[in-house]
C-alpha cells in the first residue's frame, strides 16, 4: 500500500505506498463535527444486521502468541516528536458507536492486538506497531527480516523487541516484498548500508524493484501526495467522529527513512533461495497489489507469506490516491497459482498487514475466497460492461454474493466493490463511458455556474438540497451542494450542506479510506483551508533516482504562456557520475537527452542535488555559482530565461472547491 513521504522538489509528495515522513501538526481551528443524523443511525442499524456472525476466529488468530509489546505506549522521534502512538487505538472498545460503521469498528478491535507474536518456532511478526507489519525468520546464526516497516525508528523498536524477547542475532536478509513504501524505507533503521555493500548482509526483491520504486512518486507525486491526505485521513483526530483507521492498519508512523536498493531481485516464480540453511521459494505476482511483487514460501515452516496479495480486506484494483490501474484477473489468478502450489501443504499463512492465519482447512477457505471476490468484480463488472452499462451503473448494482459477505477478510474495509469495479472498467475502456453528453462537459466551475442557474439561482439549489439532507439523501445533497461551493466557495450555506453531507457519508462508510476521504472534505469545507504540512527535504530515495527522471518531471512543470514561442538550449553536467544531457525548449516542450552535447551551447556543470536545487527554484543560480557549488561554460543566460517558465506543483491545491 503506498506511503506518503517528502520529496525533494517543493511540494512534491511522493507516494511510493501509507506514512509521512513528519508527524501531522495539531489544528485547533477546525471546526466541530455534528452527531449521527437519525437517517444514518438507520442504516448503520441495516449494516449491523447485515454483519456476518461472529466466531472470534479472527480475535483468536490476532492474538495468538503473544510476547510482549514496548513498554512505552508512544515510539518517539530523535527529536522527540511522536513516531508512533500504540494507544491511539484504545478508544475502540465496547459498543459500536453511532457515528461509526460496525463492520469497520470490530475490524479495528481485532487490530488493537499490538508487539510481538511468534507464529511458530522461528518465525515472529511485529504488528500494528504502523501500517504494515515486520516479520523475522529465524536462522541458526541470525534473522531473515520481511519488510521493515516505513520508517527508522519503528523498525528499531521492533527488532529491539525481538532481540530483547527472543534471540539477540545479527540480520543475514533483508526481504522486500513489492515496492511500496510501507514495505521498505525502514530498513535503514535495522541495517548498515556499509554491511551490505560488503556483502554482509543481503536484500532481496522481485525485479524491477528499484525502477518501481522510482516511477511510482515521480510524475504524478504531487496529485497523489494531496489525494493521499484524504485516504489517509491524515489530518484527522482519532475519536469515534473521525479517524477510525485506514483499512489495512490503525495509523502511519512518522520518522526517517531511507533506502537500501536490492542485492539480489528474484525474476521468476519457483526460483528458491537459501539463506543459512532455510530455503525460501518466490511466487512472482506483477500488476496485482503492485506493479513488482512477490509472494514467498517457507517451507521448513509450511508458512506462506502473501505479502499485500491477500490481507483481511478487500483490496483496491484502484486506489483512491490515484495509481495505475491493476490486474484485477491477474491478481485472482495468482492465488489460484499459490492455491496449487502451496494450498495442500500451508499451515500458516501471514501478510504484511493484518493477522495470520493458521490452519489448512482455514488457509485454503481464505485464499479460495479472496481469490474469488477479485474475480467475481472483474468478470461481473466485464460482463456488466460488455451489456453496455457504463461505470457508475456497474458500481451501484453490483455487490459480492451472500456466500463471500459473510467472510470478514474481503468485507469493503479498504477497497470497495464499487470503486474496483470502475477500475475495471477503467483498465478496458478507459475515462469515457460512451455517452455522447460526457463526451466533452463543462469543467466543474462553469457546470455548476449553470446547474445553479438552472435550479433558480442559489436559494433554489439550497432549498433542494436542504430537503435532500433532511430526507437521508446525502449522495444527493451532496451532489447538489457541491455545485454551490463550485459556483460560489462563498456560499456559506452551501458549504454547510455539503460539510454536513459529507460527514454524515462518512459516519456511513465501510470502508475506512471513504470516510477519511469524507470527513477530510467535511473538515477542509469547515476550517476554509486545506491543513498545514512540513516539507522536507532532499528526498531519502534523490540518490536512487536517475536525473534523467527528475529532467522528466521538471518538463511538467513548463507553462506554455511563460514560455510562448522562445527557444532555448544548454546542456546540463553532473560532476559526481559525469552524466551529461542535452536541453532544448521549443514549442513549450522541455527535452532531455542523455549523453548528448550541444555544440556552442551553455554548460551548466554540478552535483546533481545541487542541478536539482536551481532547476526546482530551491537553490539560486547567482547563489550557487558564487559559492563554487556550480559553474558554467558559457553565457547562462538560456537558463536564467528558462527557470520564471516553470512553475512548481503545491501539495494543498483545492480539491473541495475550485
Amino acid at each position: 500500500m503506498p506511503i506518503l513521504s517528502r520529496a525533494f522538489a517543493p511540494g512534491l509528495l511522493m507516494l511510493a505506498a501509507g506514512s509521512a515522513a513528519a508527524a501531522p501538526p495539531a489544528n485547533s481551528t477546525a471546526a466541530v463535527s455534528r452527531d449521527a443524523t437519525p437517517a444514518t443511525r438507520a442504516v448503520l442499524a441495516e449494516a449491523a444486521r447485515d454483519l456476518p456472525p461472529e466466531d472470534g476466529q479472527d480475535f483468536e488468530f490476532a492474538q495468538r502468541g503473544f510476547i510482549a509489546t514496548w513498554p512505552d505506549s508512544v515510539i518517539r522521534q530523535a527529536n522527540g516528536q511522536p513516531s508512533f502512538n500504540l494507544a491511539g487505538n484504545d478508544f475502540v472498545e465496547g459498543p459500536v458507536p453511532s457515528t461509526v460503521n460496525p463492520a469497520l469498528w470490530r475490524q479495528n478491535k481485532v487490530m488493537r492486538a499490538e508487539g510481538l507474536f511468534r507464529l511458530a518456532p522461528g518465525l515472529y511478526q511485529v504488528r500494528n506497531f504502523d501500517n504494515s507489519s515486520v516479520s523475522f525468520i529465524e536462522t541458526p546464526r541470525g534473522w531473515i527480516v520481511i519488510d521493515p516497516l516505513t520508517v527508522e525508528e519503528v523498525a528499531r523498536v521492533a527488532f529491539d523487541l525481538l532481540k530483547q524477547h527472543v534471540a539477540d542475532k545479527p540480520i543475514l536478509a533483508v526481504i522486500y516484498t513489492h515496492s511500496h513504501t510501507d514495505h521498505f524505507a525502514g530498513a535503514t533503521g535495522i541495517i548498515d548500508p556499509r554491511d551490505v555493500a560488503a556483502g554482509r548482509i543481503q536484500v532481496i526483491a522481485p525485479k524491477g524493484f528499484v525502477e518501481e520504486v522510482v516511477s511510482e512518486w515521480m510524475m504524478a507525486g504531487t496529485a497523489m501526495g494531496r489525494r493521499a491526505f484524504y485516504q489517509f485521513g491524515y489530518f484527522l483526530p482519532r475519536d469515534p467522529k473521525g479517524h477510525i483507521g485506514m483499512g489495512l492498519g490503525t495509523a502511519i508512523a512518522a520518522g526517517k527513512q531511507g533506502f537500501i536498493p536490492p542485492t539480489l531481485e528474484i525474476e521468476r516464480t519457483g526460483q528458491s533461495v537459501t539463506i543459512d540453511g532455510v530455503e525460501l521459494v518466490f511466487q512472482m505476482t506483477p500488476g496485482a497489489e503492485a506493479p513488482t511483487e512477490f509472494n514467498l514460501w517457507i517451507p521448513s515452516l509450511k508458512a506462506l507469506c502473501l505479502a499485500e496479495t491477500a490481507t483481511s480486506t478487500l483490496h483496491n484494483v484502484q486506489t483512491l490516491r490515484g495509481a495505475k490501474v491493476r490486474d484485477a484477473k491477474a491478481w485472482a489468478d495468482y492465488l489460484t497459482e499459490a492455491l496449487r502450489m502451496w494450498g495442500g501443504e500451508a499451515e500458516i499463512s501471514f501478510a504484511s498487514h493484518h493477522w495470520p492465519r493458521f490452519g489448512n482447512g482455514v488457509i485454503r477457505g481464505y485464499l479460495a475466497n479472496q481469490r474469488d471476490a477479485y474475480k467475481f468484480i472483474h468478470d461481473q463488472a466485464v460482463r456488466r460492461m460488455n451489456q453496455g452499462q457504463t461505470p457508475t451503473e456497474i458500481a451501484e448494482g453490483l455487490k459480492l454474493p451472500a456466500s463471500l459477505r459473510k467472510d470478514w477478510s474481503v468485507r469493503e474495509f479498504y477497497g470497495t466493490v464499487s470503486h474496483n469495479a470502475k477500475a475495471v472498467y477503467d483498465r478496458y475502456m478507459g475515462w469515457y463511458d460512451g455517452v455522447p453528453a460526457n463526451l466533452n462537459p463543462h469543467p466543474p466551475v462553469e457546470k455548476a455556474r449553470r446547474m445553479v442557474k438552472a435550479m433558480g439561482g442559489a436559494k433554489g439549489l439550497h432549498k433542494q438540497a436542504q430537503a435532500a439532507f433532511a430526507s437521508g439523501d446525502y449522495r444527493w445533497s451532496a451532489e447538489l451542494a457541491n455545485y454551490g461551493v463550485f459556483a460560489d466557495p462563498q456560499d456559506r450555506t452551501a458549504r454547510t450542506i455539503l460539510a454536513d453531507s459529507y460527514e454524515q457519508l462518512g459516519y456511513q462508510a465501510e470502508s475506512a479510506i471513504w470516510r477519511n476521504i469524507y470527513l477530510t472534505g467535511a473538515r477542509e469545507l469547515r476550517q476554509g483551508r486545506p491543513d498545514g504540512f512540513g516539507r522536507l527535504g532532499p528526498s531519502y530515495l534523490m540518490a536512487a533516482t536517475p536525473l534523467d527522471k527528475f529532467l522528466d518531471l521538471l518538463a511538467t512543470t513548463v507553462v506554455p504562456e511563460r514560455a510562448g514561442d522562445q527557444r532555448l538550449a544548454f546542456n546540463l553536467v553532473d560532476s559526481i557520475s559525469g552524466d551529461r544531457f542535452a536541453i532544448t525548449l521549443g514549442n513549450a516542450v522541455l527535452v532531455n537527452e542523455e549523453n548528448q552535447a550541444l555544440p556552442g551551447a551553455p554548460t551548466l556543470t554540478a552535483p546533481k542535488p545541487v542541478l536539482l536545487g536551481i532547476l526546482f527554484g530551491q537553490a539560486p543560480l547567482d547563489a550557487m555559482l558564487a559559492a563554487g557549488q556550480a559553474k558554467v561554460e558559457g553565457d547562462p543566460a538560456a537558463i536564467r530565461q528558462l527557470l520564471p517558465m516553470l512553475e512548481q506543483p503545491r501539495l494543498d491545491f483545492a480539491i473541495v472547491e475550485p
